[in-house]
């Protein structure tokens, strides 16, 4: 009986440590908090403790851009969550995991996991954690540039917070539909979705972490920088990065200085956007995320093409190259080939202009970045797109004229090759 009641009296200290974090990590002492979790978990017996203060781990290092040791905090509950042999647990701990790698732009492990934790099924917490997978797929398959599939795992991610009254999750989707469509140069969308972000943080979220509202801020700022209404893109970049250096969120102050960077160079001031760009770079670098890197040199580039220096934009496009080809990040490579055309078509160099040329049109094939109705390619300009239920997209103004009796891209593909 003793020892029995010495266990349950260690499991009550563990929880009152992990609060204590808790506290002190919304208190933004940071490091005061993350020295609590480390002791909890050094001298914890508790398998169930110690598997939620390494989520309480895996949490803070996320948002701090430590994404190397939030990978290793995702193993390490991964064999907590086998040790405690509860279904629950080990879906929880495959998304930390899926999660992890999706930060550390490994884009086909996290489909992977994230193909686990959906096949971990039957338990309660497995289909509330649903919408979480599907949203990690969905940045994954955007990552790859894989926009139907990536556009599927939203709207399912949409369902699960809809049918869940999730709001939490229904604004961090709204934040990735409005990335996905600023990709795709639906910019009426990519502003639409990130301000539904921001009217659920008003309206749900007194009580959120302001991560929440830096977060739709920035996605804001982003569409209406590419809707050419710079000054509203420069309140809401500064409204995020502000809150972003408040609570010491890396990736959020790396992508806000490549917005100010972007906004500069929108105005043609280049002088201002390099060092936005430097400081960028080098937070990205730091933090591991890559795909932010390529959106940071093909930055760099345009503002080396402003100044006609041809030949240090091609040295930015070549690291960027080999970054979306080690990521294969599809759309990457597409602008990259885009920019190479302009570059040596200036240069006069016909063989180069049409080797790119080649490369570009094979990058819309392969991304079906095109309108299946008129031909015409979709993310060349700003343009409203609608998807059809299979998540394959057209432009609005060809469905609105031709209407549809079914997706013409999925009757292509169903047509098998005949023998003779």
């Amino acid at each position: 009986m003793r020892l029995f009641n010495a266990w349950e009296m260690g499991q009550d200290q563990t929880k009152q440590q992990i609060e204590k974090g808790l506290h002190l990590y919304q208190s933004n002492q940071t490091e005061k908090a993350l020295r609590v979790w480390m002791r909890v978990l050094e001298k914890s017996a508790d398998p169930a403790g110690r598997f939620r203060v390494l989520g309480c781990l895996i949490t803070a290092h996320a948002e701090m851009g430590r994404y190397k040791d939030m990978l290793k905090f995702a193993v390490v509950q991964i064999d907590t969550a086998r040790e405690l042999e509860d279904p629950d647990y080990l879906t929880e701990s495959y998304l930390n995991l899926a999660r992890s790698n999706e930060k550390l732009c490994e884009f086909q492990k996290t489909i992977s996991y994230c193909k686990t934790c959906l096949n971990m099924q039957g338990t309660t917490v497995s289909l509330q954690l649903n919408g979480q997978v599907s949203l990690s797929m969905g940045n994954a398959f955007l990552g790859l540039s894989i926009f139907q599939k990536a556009l599927e795992c939203f709207e399912k991610a949409l369902r699960y917070a809809h049918n869940n009254d999730d709001k939490m999750l229904e604004c961090r989707v709204c934040c990735s539909l409005g990335n996905f469509y600023a990709q795709i140069k639906d910019y009426e969308k990519a502003l639409f979705f990130p301000c539904k972000a921001a009217e659920l943080v008003n309206d749900y979220g007194k009580g959120w972490s302001l991560k929440y509202r830096a977060m739709s801020q920035y996605h804001m700022a982003v569409a209406y920088r590419k809707l050419g209404r710079l000054a509203d893109a420069m309140d809401c970049c500064e409204e995020s990065m502000k809150i972003a250096l408040q609570h010491g969120d890396r990736p959020l102050q790396a992508l806000c200085l490549l917005c100010f960077a972007d906004i500069h160079r929108s105005r043609k001031d280049v002088q201002t956007a390099f060092p936005r760009y430097d400081s960028s770079m080098s937070i990205m670098t730091e933090i591991g995320n890559r795909l932010g890197l390529i959106q940071v040199l093909l930055g760099v580039t345009k503002c080396w093409m402003i100044q006609k220096e041809l030949d240090k934009a091609l040295e930015s496009i070549e690291k960027a190259q080999e970054l979306a080809e080690g990521l294969g990040n599809k759309l990457g490579l597409l602008k990259l080939h885009c920019l190479c055309e302009r570059i040596y078509r200036t240069k006069g160099q016909q063989q180069e202009l049409r080797d790119h040329v080649v490369k570009f049109h094979e990058c819309v094939e392969e991304m079906e970045l095109y309108c299946g109705m008129c031909g015409e390619s979709i993310g060349e300009k700003n343009n409203q797109l609608q998807a059809l239920p299979c998540s394959h997209f057209f432009h609005l103004k060809c469905l609105q004229t031709n209407g549809t009796r079914g997706c013409p891209n999925c009757r292509r593909l169903s047509v098998k090759p005949g023998y003779v």
